[in-house]
């Protein structure tokens, strides 16, 4: 589309609805048992006066976005709502223009505009992500479109030399297939507190455990090794915490349950979540890991890994001098310390070589680092990463997004730390298991999501608007 269409927003609202894990989900500093999910729902008109609603979600997971141990888990949830509110009174009052324009114009606002050392860029990214996501499903409602049609036929308006020059003559729509992927293999988490096996979860359950659980017997696998036996799983994440010999022992349990399991070859990455001082920790974590002989082996599977480094010390060049020792394992990427369109080209210069996608980031944001990777060649790349992504349209426009961009793995574990869609009304979880049988199963008195051997089916999110055919 040469001429994309300018839309204007003429309402904006936003509800929440309290979620309860039901496994504790310890990661970094924070473990998540409870957390709001928001839902952004806007009005759009065109220029002939037609107009279409769309929206999107996510939960408000506290102790990501910013990690300010004076503020609580629900102050966190809080200000995220806030940024969402900050967004919506800006767009509102923007006028008419093109989706990413008007993103534009949000992103320079909230974002752009501050310093590169404010500590809250995340949170107030994440306002401006949720509502261009709600924009683009109204968008391809209105011109009855579906996601990635509107991204291959430029729906949106997406001129990416806006951003960064070299992207100047780069076309989106050349480094797109002509349909999105039909499936895409689940990483699953492992977080700090999970149990591995039958005798770690039942001392989890004992009265005096940190954390209780509600219901060991709700009908969920509660191990890893139930885990894999339940959903055929051949790809991990697995969460490590700058502990030392503790993080070594973990890693060889994990490798070891995985043997038992008849997993052959796992494949798997490291999330550091900011745990580590700098390079030459985790290299040597990793060295140590390579002393024995199972954990020699497990490291042929390693793919990748994620965010060692604090967020305040990721682009300090002395704390990554030793990032060609790490290098030797696995390339490393960024996640949390994406504070910006600036922040992937200088993690580059830097030695990382890979950013993830988080849809609460943002897409337009998902685009410009594919930019980057297309046009520098090399072995720059984009990872699939999780918010604890809860259906619907947190976890549907997300895999949509993965989907259209060729992202074969990527990790979930909104359907390991939650249960299903019990946070939905029965009518609504049937309803929405009904609209997407392939990705959706329904058993006893629950619907969850369909596993099978480590896959997830996508193709019912290649719908008319943004990866969901409820209407907003």
């Amino acid at each position: 589309m040469e001429n994309a269409p300018s839309i204007r927003i003429v309402d904006a609202e936003l509800s929440t609805l309290d979620c309860q894990t039901r496994l504790p989900f310890r990661f970094g500093i924070h473990t998540l048992t409870a957390a709001p999910y928001a839902t952004a729902t806007i009005e759009i008109e065109a220029a002939d006066g037609r107009r279409a609603r769309g929206a999107a979600s996510d939960l408000l997971v506290p102790k990501w976005f910013e990690k300010n141990p004076n503020l609580s888990p629900e102050q966190d949830s809080a200000n995220l709502v806030a940024s969402a509110e900050a967004a919506f009174a800006i767009g509102l009052g923007l006028g008419s223009a093109k989706v990413f324009e008007l993103w534009h114009q949000l992103y320079q606002d909230r974002v752009a505009s501050q310093s590169r050392a404010q500590a809250d860029l995340l949170v107030r990214g994440f306002g401006v992500a949720l509502l261009e996501r709600a924009l683009m499903d109204a968008t391809c409602r209105l011109f009855d479109s579906t996601f990635h049609q509107a991204l291959r036929g430029n729906l949106f308006g997406f001129t990416p030399g806006v951003i960064h020059e070299e992207l100047q003559s780069w076309d989106l729509s050349q480094s797109l297939a002509p349909e999105p992927l039909r499936e895409i293999q689940l990483r699953h988490t492992v977080g700090l507190l999970d149990e591995l096996t039958a005798a770690d979860f039942a001392a989890a359950c004992a009265p005096d455990a940190e954390y209780p659980l509600l219901d060991p017997a709700d009908g969920f696998p509660n191990t890893l090794e139930e885990d894999v036996r339940a959903y055929g799983l051949q790809w991990f994440k697995i969460k490590v915490a700058g502990r030392g010999q503790a993080d070594v022992d973990r890693i060889i349990g994990i490798a070891e349950v995985l043997k038992n399991c008849g997993v052959n070859q796992p494949r798997f990455t490291l999330d550091g979540n900011e745990q580590f001082t700098d390079m030459a920790q985790l290299a040597s974590l990793l060295e140590e890991v390579q002393q024995s002989a199972v954990g020699a082996d497990f490291l042929r599977g390693l793919a990748f890994i994620e965010q060692p480094l604090s967020r305040d010390h990721t682009f300090d060049a002395q704390r990554n001098s030793s990032i060609a020792d790490v290098k030797n394992f696995a390339p490393v990427i960024i996640d949390e310390a994406d504070f910006g369109t600036w922040a992937f080209p200088d993690a580059v210069e830097l030695g990382y070589q890979g950013i993830s996608i988080k849809a609460c980031k943002g897409v337009f944001r998902a685009l410009l680092n594919r930019g980057i990777c297309a046009n520098r060649g090399g072995d720059l790349f984009q990872s699939g990463e999780d918010l604890t992504n809860l259906p619907v349209r947190a976890l549907q426009q997300d895999l949509c997004l993965m989907a259209s961009l060729g992202i074969t793995h990527v990790e979930r574990n909104g359907h390991h730390y939650f249960r299903g869609l019990d946070h939905l009304s029965v009518t609504e979880a049937v309803t929405v298991h009904r609209a997407h049988p392939d990705l959706y199963r329904r058993s006893n008195d629950t619907s969850a999501l369909a596993i099978h051997d480590g896959l997830l089916s996508v193709a019912s999110l290649d719908c008319v608007g943004y990866g969901c055919r409820l209407n907003p």
